[in-house]
Protein backbone atom coordinates (compact mmCIF):
# COMPACT_ATOMS: atom_id res chain seq x y z
CA UNK A 1 0.00 0.00 0.00
CA UNK A 2 2.74 2.33 0.96
CA UNK A 3 4.69 1.81 -1.88
CA UNK A 4 1.24 1.85 -4.44
CA UNK A 5 0.94 5.79 -2.52
CA UNK A 6 4.94 6.30 -3.14
CA UNK A 7 3.90 5.77 -6.86
CA UNK A 8 1.27 7.90 -7.08
CA UNK A 9 2.77 10.75 -5.35
CA UNK A 10 5.73 10.20 -7.44
CA UNK A 11 3.56 10.29 -11.06
CA UNK A 12 1.36 13.44 -9.61
CA UNK A 13 5.18 14.97 -8.91
CA UNK A 14 6.46 14.04 -12.37
CA UNK A 15 3.05 15.36 -13.77
CA UNK A 16 3.28 19.05 -11.84
CA UNK A 17 7.07 19.10 -12.79
CA UNK A 18 5.98 18.51 -16.41
CA UNK A 19 2.98 21.42 -16.46
CA UNK A 20 5.60 23.30 -14.88
CA UNK A 21 8.21 22.85 -17.65
CA UNK A 22 5.83 23.84 -20.26
CA UNK A 23 4.31 27.03 -18.19
CA UNK A 24 8.07 27.83 -17.71
CA UNK A 25 8.84 27.70 -21.65
CA UNK A 26 5.44 29.38 -22.86
CA UNK A 27 5.05 29.85 -25.96
CA UNK A 28 6.99 27.04 -27.44
CA UNK A 29 5.20 27.21 -30.59
CA UNK A 30 3.42 29.97 -33.07
CA UNK A 31 0.31 31.91 -31.64
CA UNK A 32 -2.74 32.75 -33.78
CA UNK A 33 -4.03 36.33 -33.18
CA UNK A 34 -8.07 36.35 -34.37
CA UNK A 35 -9.37 39.56 -35.98
CA UNK A 36 -12.68 40.17 -36.42
CA UNK A 37 -12.16 41.99 -39.63
CA UNK A 38 -11.39 41.49 -43.21
CA UNK A 39 -8.13 42.74 -44.40
CA UNK A 40 -7.38 46.27 -44.87
CA UNK A 41 -9.33 47.94 -42.08
CA UNK A 42 -7.37 49.45 -39.55
CA UNK A 43 -8.13 47.10 -36.92
CA UNK A 44 -6.39 44.32 -38.93
CA UNK A 45 -3.62 46.85 -39.85
CA UNK A 46 -2.99 47.48 -36.07
CA UNK A 47 -3.04 43.89 -35.56
CA UNK A 48 -0.47 42.80 -38.67
CA UNK A 49 1.88 45.51 -36.93
CA UNK A 50 1.23 44.33 -33.18
CA UNK A 51 1.57 40.39 -34.19
CA UNK A 52 5.41 41.26 -35.60
CA UNK A 53 6.45 43.50 -32.87
CA UNK A 54 5.06 41.00 -30.24
CA UNK A 55 6.41 38.03 -32.27
CA UNK A 56 9.69 39.40 -31.71
CA UNK A 57 8.87 39.90 -28.03
CA UNK A 58 7.70 36.41 -27.30
CA UNK A 59 10.41 35.11 -29.64
CA UNK A 60 7.36 33.38 -31.51
CA UNK A 61 5.38 34.07 -34.75
CA UNK A 62 2.08 35.31 -33.96
CA UNK A 63 -0.20 34.63 -36.97
CA UNK A 64 -3.07 36.90 -37.98
CA UNK A 65 -6.07 35.33 -38.97
CA UNK A 66 -8.92 37.17 -40.36
CA UNK A 67 -12.45 36.09 -39.36
CA UNK A 68 -14.82 38.66 -40.92
CA UNK A 69 -18.82 38.48 -40.59
CA UNK A 70 -21.47 39.43 -38.53
CA UNK A 71 -20.31 42.62 -36.53
CA UNK A 72 -17.07 40.71 -35.10
CA UNK A 73 -19.69 38.48 -33.77
CA UNK A 74 -17.72 34.99 -35.77
CA UNK A 75 -14.47 35.97 -34.68
CA UNK A 76 -15.15 36.58 -31.39
CA UNK A 77 -17.35 33.65 -30.66
CA UNK A 78 -14.03 30.96 -32.09
CA UNK A 79 -11.99 32.83 -30.26
CA UNK A 80 -13.81 32.63 -26.87
CA UNK A 81 -13.97 28.65 -28.19
CA UNK A 82 -10.34 28.22 -28.64
CA UNK A 83 -8.41 26.67 -26.26
CA UNK A 84 -7.44 28.34 -23.10
CA UNK A 85 -3.72 27.81 -23.27
CA UNK A 86 -2.49 30.88 -24.51
CA UNK A 87 -1.93 30.30 -28.26
CA UNK A 88 -5.11 32.28 -29.27
CA UNK A 89 -5.33 35.74 -28.82
CA UNK A 90 -8.50 38.25 -30.09
CA UNK A 91 -8.02 41.45 -31.02
CA UNK A 92 -11.28 43.00 -29.49
CA UNK A 93 -13.06 46.15 -30.70
CA UNK A 94 -15.67 48.41 -29.58
CA UNK A 95 -17.77 46.55 -31.57
CA UNK A 96 -17.30 43.10 -30.09
CA UNK A 97 -16.29 44.16 -26.66
CA UNK A 98 -19.57 46.95 -26.50
CA UNK A 99 -22.03 47.65 -29.30
CA UNK A 100 -23.12 43.86 -29.93
CA UNK A 101 -24.73 43.31 -26.49
CA UNK A 102 -26.51 46.48 -27.17
CA UNK A 103 -27.58 45.98 -30.49
CA UNK A 104 -27.88 42.04 -31.23
CA UNK A 105 -31.23 40.20 -30.34
CA UNK A 106 -28.79 36.96 -29.85
CA UNK A 107 -25.10 37.17 -28.66
CA UNK A 108 -23.25 33.86 -29.25
CA UNK A 109 -20.38 34.85 -26.77
CA UNK A 110 -19.48 36.74 -23.59
CA UNK A 111 -17.63 40.16 -23.89
CA UNK A 112 -16.91 39.82 -19.96
CA UNK A 113 -15.95 35.94 -20.10
CA UNK A 114 -12.84 36.63 -22.14
CA UNK A 115 -9.07 37.61 -20.02
CA UNK A 116 -8.08 40.72 -20.94
CA UNK A 117 -4.54 41.06 -21.76
CA UNK A 118 -4.63 45.01 -22.16
CA UNK A 119 -5.19 48.11 -24.33
CA UNK A 120 -3.21 48.68 -27.67
CA UNK A 121 -4.21 51.74 -29.53
CA UNK A 122 -7.30 54.28 -30.59
CA UNK A 123 -7.38 55.56 -34.08
CA UNK A 124 -9.75 58.53 -34.63
CA UNK A 125 -11.74 58.50 -37.65
CA UNK A 126 -12.07 60.85 -40.20
CA UNK A 127 -15.26 61.74 -41.97
CA UNK A 128 -14.49 61.55 -46.55
CA UNK A 129 -16.27 61.75 -49.18
CA UNK A 130 -16.20 60.57 -53.37
CA UNK A 131 -13.63 63.44 -55.23
CA UNK A 132 -16.53 63.81 -57.49
CA UNK A 133 -18.95 64.78 -55.32
CA UNK A 134 -20.14 68.49 -55.12
CA UNK A 135 -19.18 69.67 -51.74
CA UNK A 136 -15.67 70.87 -50.63
CA UNK A 137 -16.24 71.26 -46.37
CA UNK A 138 -17.97 69.49 -43.51
CA UNK A 139 -20.79 72.18 -44.09
CA UNK A 140 -21.12 71.76 -47.34
CA UNK A 141 -22.29 68.30 -47.03
CA UNK A 142 -24.51 68.54 -44.14
CA UNK A 143 -26.23 71.30 -46.60
CA UNK A 144 -26.70 68.85 -49.12
CA UNK A 145 -27.93 65.92 -47.33
CA UNK A 146 -30.62 68.35 -45.56
CA UNK A 147 -31.17 69.58 -49.19
CA UNK A 148 -32.43 66.06 -50.17
CA UNK A 149 -32.65 63.33 -47.20
CA UNK A 150 -31.83 60.19 -48.13
CA UNK A 151 -30.05 61.20 -51.50
CA UNK A 152 -26.76 60.45 -49.99
CA UNK A 153 -25.20 57.21 -48.76
CA UNK A 154 -21.88 55.96 -47.09
CA UNK A 155 -20.07 52.86 -46.60
CA UNK A 156 -19.21 50.81 -43.56
CA UNK A 157 -17.52 47.87 -42.30
CA UNK A 158 -21.04 46.48 -41.28
CA UNK A 159 -24.10 47.12 -39.21
CA UNK A 160 -22.87 48.08 -35.67
CA UNK A 161 -19.20 47.64 -36.78
CA UNK A 162 -17.20 51.21 -35.50
CA UNK A 163 -17.53 52.86 -39.18
CA UNK A 164 -20.90 52.54 -38.66
CA UNK A 165 -21.77 54.16 -35.54
CA UNK A 166 -19.19 57.11 -36.36
CA UNK A 167 -21.94 57.79 -39.51
CA UNK A 168 -24.55 57.29 -36.95
CA UNK A 169 -22.75 59.92 -34.60
CA UNK A 170 -22.78 61.94 -37.66
CA UNK A 171 -26.18 61.95 -38.55
CA UNK A 172 -27.43 62.72 -35.08
CA UNK A 173 -24.90 65.50 -34.57
CA UNK A 174 -25.67 66.90 -37.84
CA UNK A 175 -29.48 66.55 -38.02
CA UNK A 176 -29.15 64.92 -41.44
CA UNK A 177 -30.43 61.36 -43.14
CA UNK A 178 -28.11 59.48 -44.95
CA UNK A 179 -28.12 56.04 -46.55
CA UNK A 180 -26.37 52.98 -44.77
CA UNK A 181 -24.28 50.72 -47.39
CA UNK A 182 -22.57 47.81 -45.07
CA UNK A 183 -19.37 46.18 -46.44
CA UNK A 184 -16.75 43.40 -45.51
CA UNK A 185 -14.11 45.63 -44.15
CA UNK A 186 -13.76 48.84 -43.59
CA UNK A 187 -10.78 48.58 -46.12
CA UNK A 188 -13.58 47.73 -48.82
CA UNK A 189 -16.12 50.32 -48.02
CA UNK A 190 -13.41 53.34 -48.32
CA UNK A 191 -12.58 51.19 -51.41
CA UNK A 192 -16.03 51.74 -52.45
CA UNK A 193 -16.31 55.34 -51.79
CA UNK A 194 -12.66 55.64 -53.99
CA UNK A 195 -14.16 54.15 -56.72
CA UNK A 196 -17.07 56.21 -56.45
CA UNK A 197 -19.61 53.26 -56.13
CA UNK A 198 -20.38 54.97 -52.46
CA UNK A 199 -20.96 59.01 -51.51
CA UNK A 200 -18.77 58.79 -47.92
CA UNK A 201 -17.17 56.86 -45.14
CA UNK A 202 -16.11 57.54 -42.08
CA UNK A 203 -13.05 55.74 -41.01
CA UNK A 204 -9.24 55.53 -39.18
CA UNK A 205 -7.05 58.16 -40.36
CA UNK A 206 -4.48 55.33 -41.54
CA UNK A 207 -7.33 53.93 -43.59
CA UNK A 208 -8.99 56.69 -45.04
CA UNK A 209 -5.93 59.69 -46.07
CA UNK A 210 -4.15 57.53 -48.41
CA UNK A 211 -7.00 57.85 -50.74
CA UNK A 212 -7.26 61.38 -50.33
CA UNK A 213 -3.35 61.80 -50.42
CA UNK A 214 -4.06 59.90 -54.28
CA UNK A 215 -6.98 62.34 -54.64
CA UNK A 216 -9.91 59.98 -54.56
CA UNK A 217 -11.08 61.03 -51.37
CA UNK A 218 -11.84 64.49 -49.74
CA UNK A 219 -11.48 64.74 -46.16
CA UNK A 220 -13.86 67.09 -44.51
CA UNK A 221 -13.23 66.27 -40.53
CA UNK A 222 -11.35 64.75 -38.39
CA UNK A 223 -13.72 63.05 -35.78
CA UNK A 224 -11.35 64.25 -32.74
CA UNK A 225 -11.33 66.90 -29.75
CA UNK A 226 -7.59 68.25 -31.78
CA UNK A 227 -5.86 67.72 -34.72
CA UNK A 228 -3.53 64.92 -35.27
CA UNK A 229 0.06 65.33 -36.71
CA UNK A 230 -0.83 62.29 -39.09
CA UNK A 231 -3.18 65.47 -41.03
CA UNK A 232 -1.70 68.31 -39.71
CA UNK A 233 -4.35 70.64 -42.23
CA UNK A 234 -7.07 68.57 -41.23
CA UNK A 235 -9.80 70.70 -39.00
CA UNK A 236 -11.27 68.71 -36.09
CA UNK A 237 -14.53 68.21 -34.90
CA UNK A 238 -13.76 70.83 -32.22
CA UNK A 239 -12.34 73.15 -34.81
CA UNK A 240 -15.80 73.30 -36.27
CA UNK A 241 -18.16 73.72 -33.36
CA UNK A 242 -19.10 70.21 -33.36
CA UNK A 243 -17.62 68.61 -30.27
CA UNK A 244 -19.54 65.96 -29.80
CA UNK A 245 -18.87 64.51 -33.37
CA UNK A 246 -16.06 62.32 -31.75
CA UNK A 247 -15.14 58.62 -32.40
CA UNK A 248 -12.09 56.63 -32.31
CA UNK A 249 -11.17 52.82 -33.41
CA UNK A 250 -9.43 51.14 -30.31
CA UNK A 251 -8.43 48.11 -29.86
CA UNK A 252 -7.65 45.82 -27.06
CA UNK A 253 -6.15 42.08 -26.62
CA UNK A 254 -7.80 39.56 -25.09
CA UNK A 255 -7.58 35.44 -24.64
CA UNK A 256 -10.12 32.73 -24.35
CA UNK A 257 -12.01 31.90 -20.59
CA UNK A 258 -10.28 30.42 -18.81
CA UNK A 259 -6.20 30.98 -19.99
CA UNK A 260 -4.13 30.82 -16.69
CA UNK A 261 -2.99 34.09 -15.02
CA UNK A 262 0.68 33.26 -15.65
CA UNK A 263 -0.31 32.88 -19.12
CA UNK A 264 -2.23 36.53 -19.58
CA UNK A 265 0.98 37.86 -17.68
CA UNK A 266 3.61 36.96 -19.85
CA UNK A 267 1.49 38.02 -22.89
CA UNK A 268 0.92 41.60 -21.15
CA UNK A 269 4.10 41.83 -20.47
CA UNK A 270 5.37 41.32 -24.10
CA UNK A 271 2.30 44.02 -25.04
CA UNK A 272 3.36 46.69 -22.73
CA UNK A 273 7.46 46.32 -24.46
CA UNK A 274 5.69 46.28 -27.59
CA UNK A 275 3.74 49.55 -26.90
CA UNK A 276 6.79 51.28 -25.55
CA UNK A 277 9.10 50.02 -28.68
CA UNK A 278 10.37 53.38 -30.59
CA UNK A 279 9.73 51.55 -34.20
CA UNK A 280 6.00 50.48 -32.90
CA UNK A 281 5.03 53.87 -31.88
CA UNK A 282 6.95 55.66 -34.55
CA UNK A 283 4.64 53.32 -37.00
CA UNK A 284 1.38 54.15 -34.98
CA UNK A 285 2.38 58.00 -35.25
CA UNK A 286 2.80 58.22 -38.63
CA UNK A 287 -0.62 56.19 -39.23
CA UNK A 288 -2.33 58.92 -36.71
CA UNK A 289 -3.28 56.10 -34.07
CA UNK A 290 -2.55 56.76 -29.98
CA UNK A 291 -0.85 53.74 -28.14
CA UNK A 292 -2.87 53.02 -24.87
CA UNK A 293 -1.45 51.68 -21.49
CA UNK A 294 -2.97 51.87 -18.03
CA UNK A 295 -4.16 49.46 -15.62
CA UNK A 296 -6.46 47.29 -15.42
CA UNK A 297 -8.63 49.63 -13.19
CA UNK A 298 -8.33 52.43 -16.09
CA UNK A 299 -9.69 49.83 -18.75
CA UNK A 300 -12.50 48.97 -16.57
CA UNK A 301 -13.24 52.77 -16.45
CA UNK A 302 -12.72 52.94 -20.41
CA UNK A 303 -15.20 50.17 -21.21
CA UNK A 304 -17.71 51.85 -18.87
CA UNK A 305 -17.41 54.87 -20.81
CA UNK A 306 -17.88 53.32 -24.04
CA UNK A 307 -21.10 51.33 -22.66
CA UNK A 308 -22.20 54.30 -21.62
CA UNK A 309 -21.87 56.44 -24.77
CA UNK A 310 -22.99 53.88 -27.37
CA UNK A 311 -25.81 52.97 -25.47
CA UNK A 312 -26.97 56.27 -26.06
CA UNK A 313 -26.26 56.70 -29.65
CA UNK A 314 -27.30 52.76 -30.40
CA UNK A 315 -30.84 53.15 -29.11
CA UNK A 316 -31.53 56.41 -30.41
CA UNK A 317 -30.68 55.69 -33.79
CA UNK A 318 -32.36 52.23 -33.16
CA UNK A 319 -29.78 49.51 -34.34
CA UNK A 320 -30.77 46.38 -34.21
CA UNK A 321 -29.25 42.97 -35.60
CA UNK A 322 -32.02 40.29 -35.67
Amino acid sequence: MKKTVRMLAAGWAAVWAFGTAQAAEYPNQPLRLIVPFGAGGITDLIARQLAQQMGDQLGQTVIVENKAGAGGMIAAQAAQSARPDGYTLFMGTVGTQVVNPLIASRVSYDPQAFVPVGMVTGSPYVLAVRSNLDVNNYQDLVDAARRDPGSLNFGSAGVGSAPHLGMELFKLTAGVDVLHIPFKSGGEAVSAVAGRHADMVMDAIAVVMPQVQAGKLKALVLASGQRSPAAPDLPSSADLGVPDLQISSWNALFLPPGTPQTVADTLGAALQKTLADPVFLERMQQQGSQVYAGTPQEYQDFIAAEQRKWKNIVQTAQIRID
